[in-house]
């Protein structure tokens, strides 16, 4: 590394949590590419001097983008990135490279392979590790392997970063000879259930003599507790805050900004909030009286759907911060008052600070932030390969 900046690229980049968490941590982003108008258009507004492409990454000649930003070989510092998992599929272990459902990783190999960066950073789901009896997993490996690069995987879980949230990720570290990366050890104290099966021997484990050594975990109402309450279809995409930060995660939220974006409420449907009454913090679908269940839930068993028509516990964890802020679809729904959570809300418990401005509809705003990597997390990443890159522990 030179005496400027470490130099990333993000493919598949979506709304920026990987390059915001680099960026917080000292990294320059030169290039990134997503496929989402979208996404692409919130990632240039808050990353406005990196060169974007919103193409199909199988059209992009990664000699070109090289040449284009005048890069020679291995001056890379790390290329970042996480395929859509449905762009993986196997048949044969020898053959999934030439598999064409696999293209998405293929091109993520073409740039290491044409700009041999002294670090990788891949990411995906969990499910990977098992997914086709672990084989993809292994060739994934394989390759980055066969490439030059010393490579490790472990299943990271965000709030053992700082992120109110149960989100789980699948993390491959990989780095070129005179480059070990390290993955970084949790810094926060919350007990993980794992969502998956496979792969549990890739987790960081915590027992209750870690609660000593470790911070408390940030909770749901450490982190949106301070934002102005609202009730159903109510807020402004633009105000300002109606109290002092009440939480050493909030205060860091705000920092860099005194207007809030992003808080309005979505009306919901006068049954929803009739449900909305008998549901506790922490509650489900379970605790609305039977009349007044959405009919395909009626012959559910008390153990499916667990968290459907849930509320967030406020001194706990979120759970997987969902792509649609639907209670069809998990828990959707604030502690305490009788709506849904905003995509300001929703930002806060992926980590992403209040100055970051979202683009798009509503639904395309909150698809974009729970389709991104929790920006703590890939902050935790990003400080552990600077490290790395620097030469330290």
């Amino acid at each position: 590394m030179g005496n400027g900046p470490p130099l990333t690229i993000d493919l598949f980049c979506g709304a920026g949590g990987i390059t915001e968490g680099f960026r917080q941590e000292g990294f320059e982003c030169l290039f990134a590419n997503d496929v989402d108008q979208d996404a692409i258009k919130t990632f240039q507004l808050n990353h406005p001097s990196v060169d974007v492409d919103d193409g199909p990454i199988e059209a992009i000649d990664p000699f070109r983008i090289r040449g284009k930003l005048g890069l020679a070989k291995t001056e890379l510092d790390c290329l970042t990135g996480g395929p859509p998992c449905q762009g993986f599929s196997i048949n044969a272990p020898g053959r999934f490279l030439d598999d064409p459902r696999n293209a998405l990783f293929q091109q993520f190999v073409a740039f290491v392979r044409e700009f041999e960066p002294k670090t990788i950073f891949f990411e995906n789901v969990p499910g990977m590790v098992s997914f086709a009896d672990g084989l993809v997993l292994g060739q994934v490996v394989r390759q980055f392997a066969s490439l030059g690069y010393f490579v490790e995987a472990k299943i990271l879980f965000s709030a053992h970063y700082g992120v109110p949230q149960e989100r789980w990720r699948l993390v491959i570290l990989g780095g070129r000879e005179g480059y070990s990366p390290t993955f970084p050890s949790p810094k926060y104290y919350a007990i993980a259930r794992a969502n998956f099966t496979g792969g549990k021997n890739l987790t960081y484990k915590l027992y209750d003599a870690h609660r000593e050594s470790l911070a408390p975990m940030v909770t749901v109402q450490q982190a949106i507790g301070d934002l102005p309450p609202l009730g159903s279809g109510q807020g402004e995409e633009h105000t300002g805050y109606t109290s002092d930060p009440h939480s050493e995660y909030a205060n860091r939220m705000r920092k860099g900004t005194m207007v809030l974006r992003h808080h309005v409420s979505a009306r919901i449907a006068e049954i929803n909030l009739q449900r909305l009454k008998y549901i506790p913090p922490g509650g489900s679908w379970r605790d609305i009286p039977f009349d007044l269940l959405p009919a395909g839930m009626k012959k559910a068993r008390r153990s499916d759907h667990t968290k459907r028509y849930g509320r967030l516990t406020p001194d706990g964890l979120a759970g997987t911060v969902m792509t649609k802020m639907d209670p069809h679809w998990g828990p959707a729904f604030h502690y305490e008052q009788e709506r849904t959570l905003t995509v300001r809300e929703a930002a806060r418990l992926q980590s992403f600070p209040d100055s970051y401005t979202f683009q798009g509809s509503r639904g395309a705003q909150y698809r974009q932030v729970g389709n991104a990597v929790p920006v703590l997390m890939a902050g935790a990443i990003g400080h552990a390969l600077r490290n790395c890159l620097e030469g330290t522990i």
